[in-house]
């Protein structure tokens, strides 16, 4: 059974009374403000708002393009409209990537046209593109067994499947054929690569995602077939016919021209200790295709809206809370290495990290990796956020997400919390990946557990170093 929002405020304040009583990290004062924030922030649609107008007056906002600069104005405009303090922008560059069009089909045994996409920074095919035989593969480790030469004047078809899990663990698996799949098949002599897309869905279209190639071997075309056409593929090989297939890529890689994104940062400044920094990231970035709504808007909302609930409090926290959308998250971290790389004589000063880039329904479960005294106080907070739905797993052992793990091994301690990420990748990398994917009450409940978080982090004295 469901519990409403109605029913969640009174456990809230049932479980409030009782961690009043115990509580050593906050003072009553501060405890009933970490109350009344949560009562605001599960009441208010900021971070849904915030949103939607971010998909609907950018979209999709690969990093470079023109969609991404105006990324960059909007997001600066809206920190200094929910009430930030300060509010810069550090350049982060790149190469050019356009992406194309794919045309793609099966011309033997049984024509049929194929829907594709482009992986994110393959190379094109040329403007006559493939004709070639191809050659099928049940998974990445097949296709690193195939013996050198194998793949000769060939096309190289993995067909693995993604597992849908909740906690997303079936990405792991399936995302190594992506990654590197290209490289591998052209060292076995491939002409291209081909791949079932890392996706949970049965919708008719492809995910995309970055794809590497490697120094000294041939650089291929790599694509990702929708989950359909690749099992309409794979049924083709079941009547042990040799499959003919045409594709051509227009996708177009200039490494010699250098494209500008940025990382925006936004903060307001702590009452008492203004250098201490609690770190909340998302990235600016997407793909271009869909609208960037769940990756990662969700998270650049979250943070916005968390942050500017507590900017609206009568006196800020004492630690100054800091906001990090980086840029360049899905082409390789970019904006993390650049961030890394300037702020590193000040990191000792970010007290703890926290990121959102996963997870489309609710948050279920909060860990952390800080010092050994400072997981008593993490214990204490998660009382609060019990009544949300929210268990404490004590295991201590986090990192940061995505771009946030690279601050995370730099020393800085991490806090990471838990969605619900079963349907997450549906739309992951997708035309899909658009507003209507998103629940307003998951949203609430998520940006009240980043509230909470982000006060209790900046007004506790805490050193989570120890």
């Amino acid at each position: 059974m469901s519990i409403r929002f109605p029913q969640i405020a009174l456990m809230a304040m049932f479980t409030l009374s009782a961690f009043v009583a115990r509580a050593e990290y906050l003072n009553e004062e501060q405890q009933q403000q970490l109350h009344a924030l949560k009562e605001t922030s599960i009441n208010s649609d900021l971070s849904y708002e915030i949103l939607e107008s971010l998909t609907t007056e950018v979209g999709a906002r690969m990093i470079g393009t023109e969609a991404d600069k105006r990324a960059i104005a909007w997001s600066v405009e809206k920190m200094n409209d929910l009430g930030f303090d300060k509010v810069w922008t550090e350049e982060v560059t790149h190469y050019q990537w356009i992406r194309g069009d794919v045309e793609a089909k099966v011309l033997a045994p049984f024509p049929q046209p194929v829907v594709a996409i482009a992986l994110g920074e393959s190379v094109g095919t040329g403007d006559d593109g493939i004709q070639a035989e191809v050659v099928h593969f049940e998974n990445f480790d097949a296709l690193k067994a195939a013996e050198s030469g194998s793949l000769d004047g060939k096309i190289a078809f993995v067909s693995y499947r993604m597992e849908r899990h909740l906690t997303g663990k079936g990405y792991g698996k399936a995302v190594g054929a992506r990654v590197l799949g290209a490289q591998v098949a052209a060292e076995k002599g491939a002409v291209a690569f081909m791949m079932r897309s890392v996706g949970t869905d049965d919708n008719r279209a492809g995910h995309t995602g970055i794809t590497r190639y490697k120094d000294g071997v041939e650089r291929i075309a790599a694509v990702a077939l929708s989950n359909p056409d690749a099992d309409m593929l794979v049924n083709q090989f079941k009547r042990n016919k040799p499959v003919e297939f045409f594709l051509k890529v227009t996708a177009v890689r200039n490494e010699k021209v250098t494209v500008k994104g940025a990382n925006v940062i936004g903060e307001i400044t702590g009452s008492v200790y203004p250098e201490q920094i609690v770190a909340l990231g998302a990235h600016l970035d997407s793909w271009d295709v869909g609208t960037g709504a769940v990756d990662d808007g969700l998270g650049m909302a979250m943070m916005m809206a968390a942050t500017s609930h507590i900017a609206k409090l009568p006196q800020r926290p004492k630690r100054t809370i800091r906001v990090i959308l980086f840029a360049g998250e899905e082409v390789g971290l970019l904006g993390a290495k650049e961030y890394v790389n300037v702020h590193k004589e000040n990191l000792k000063n970010h007290v703890i990290g926290a990121e959102w880039d996963f997870g489309l329904g609710r948050i279920y479960e909060f860990k952390t990796g800080v010092g050994a005294e400072a997981l008593a106080g993490a214990r204490e907070f998660a009382q609060v956020l019990a009544p949300l739905g929210v268990s404490f797993n004590p295991v201590n052992n986090a990192q940061g997400q995505s771009d946030m793990s690279l601050v995370t091994k730099e020393g800085v301690p991490a806090a990471r919390f838990a969605p619900d990420g079963s349907k997450y990748f549906d739309v992951h990398h997708t035309m899909n990946d658009t507003l209507d994917k998103v629940n307003p009450d998951d949203l609430r409940q998520n940006t009240a557990v980043y509230t909470m978080f982000a006060y209790f982090a900046a007004q506790t004295e805490i050193d989570f170093r120890k």
